[in-house]
């Protein structure tokens, strides 16, 4: 992020020289009347959560992003004032030195004044301890500098990554705003050796792409029996009259059956038999009296067979006499995980180790269309192995339901990022705009 402060006489010439300085993509921070005219911050490139990292515990008090954006900018008037402080001790010290030189050496002095441009702390030379005053005030300078550039960077209570170029550093981030984890950002910017940035990117990607599975054939094809696994809300149900309505449409009803095991909620079933009735396709309930093997057996002339289940966690009654139903069935049950696109992820992973005991040969993805990035979903097929099935991107039964591809999915994902990212622009945009009306 690159933060510059601009004064002049009037607002309107202020903006002027934002416009012709920054580009119109110049988020403004602050504008405030100061003597002689005005003053406005300006930043590129301005990410909310970067700076309210850099902020540290200070960002508590921002309540909204308009108070955030204003902390900034004060945060960098005041390194500003305190460099401008600092470059005129050390313009008086070396005036000093002229003055009362004897026995420095001008190169102390020389790597002093570096350390502003180039943040690098260089050696003094020996020949300045003869001198106990200019020996204090180097030191103090010395220190003074060292914590600006800690501020500067944003990393003063933060641990300093060593070993990480600004190129791999920069990608990292990137891929977290893509909305990978932390840990698997770092292992994909890593891996890039070094080149430019968008090289690195397009590299990552590529990876990405390859660590994703899907599966090969489509259930309706390939035909079997599916269980849909998942918490309660995650599309099971959903998903299940999608399959069914798309595979009437291409085969007929006669092969197709459907099966729920949610025998624990009050009128759980009704969703599904509306399915039933509405493609006239029968709906079997595991229960007391039929257990889900005789209900397979009795089904084995259809060519595919839908189970749905009820959306049970581990504290819940039932939860595990379903999973132990469905993974000792002697019938072949290929059971998937539902996994919700708009889910943290730690709560995608802590389903997936709720409901792993049943042998999950996949998962599906849903409400794609209501995430507003797609890397948390491709990061968690890509830790836990699951190839994805197919993935939902709206409520239309059945067209919004898709066969899963990995390079289709990864180009998916990046377009919903352009997105994101021209909103947030827009947004920063308008906000810029109305604070310079309500200064001007």
């Amino acid at each position: 992020m690159k933060v510059k402060r601009f004064f002049a006489k009037s607002m309107a010439e202020a903006l002027k020289q934002v416009s012709e300085q920054m580009g119109p993509d110049a988020v403004i921070l602050s504008n405030r009347r100061v003597e002689g005219g005005v003053e406005i911050v300006t930043a590129l490139d301005y990410d909310e959560n970067m700076a309210r990292q850099s902020l540290g515990e200070q960002a508590s008090e921002a309540t909204n992003g308009a108070r955030l954006a204003e902390m900034q900018a004060e945060r960098h008037r005041r390194l500003e004032d305190e460099l401008t402080r600092s470059r005129t001790r050390i313009r008086e010290v070396r005036e000093n030195r002229v003055e009362r030189s004897q026995g420095y050496s001008d190169t102390s002095f020389a790597d002093l004044s570096e350390t502003l441009s180039d943040g690098v702390e260089k050696p003094v030379s020996s020949g300045v301890s003869s001198h106990t005053d200019y020996s204090d005030e180097l030191v103090r300078m010395r220190a003074e500098i060292s914590s600006l550039r800690d501020l500067m960077s944003g990393q003063r209570n933060e641990p300093v990554k060593t070993g990480i170029s600004a190129v791999q550093q920069r990608l990292a981030e990137r891929l977290q705003e893509f909305g990978l984890g932390s840990d698997l950002a770092g292992s994909l910017s890593r891996r890039h050796r070094g080149g430019k940035l968008d090289d690195g990117w397009k590299q990552s990607l590529k990876m990405l792409a390859t660590g994703v599975r899907t599966s090969r054939q489509e259930w309706l094809d390939e035909g079997g029996v599916y269980a849909l696994v998942g918490p309660t809300g995650s599309g099971k149900t959903t998903t299940i009259g999608k399959l069914a309505a798309r595979y009437v449409l291409k085969y007929g009803a006669d092969s197709l059956a459907l099966v729920t095991t949610d025998r624990y909620r009050v009128a759980a079933h009704e969703q599904l038999f509306v399915f039933g009735r509405i493609l006239n396709v029968p709906v079997r309930v595991v229960d007391e009296s039929n257990t889900l093997d005789d209900i397979l057996d009795e089904l084995s002339d259809r060519h595919l067979v839908l189970i749905d289940t009820a959306g049970l966690t581990s504290s819940d009654k039932g939860y595990q006499e379903q999973l132990t139903e469905l993974a000792r069935s002697h019938h072949n049950v290929r059971t998937h995980l539902v996994v919700s696109a708009t889910s943290q992820p730690r709560i995608m992973k802590s389903v997936w180790h709720c409901y792993k005991m049943a042998n999950l040969a996949g998962c599906v993805m849903t409400k794609i269309d209501e995430a507003l990035t797609l890397g948390e979903s491709l990061g968690f097929v890509m830790e836990t192995g699951l190839p994805v099935a197919y993935y939902t991107d709206g409520q239309k039964i059945p067209g919004d339901l898709h066969h899963a591809e990995a390079v289709p999915l990864v180009r998916l994902a990046v377009e919903r990022l352009k997105k994101l990212q021209q909103q947030t622009a827009t947004e920063k945009k308008m906000l810029g705009i109305e604070r310079s009306r309500e200064m001007a």
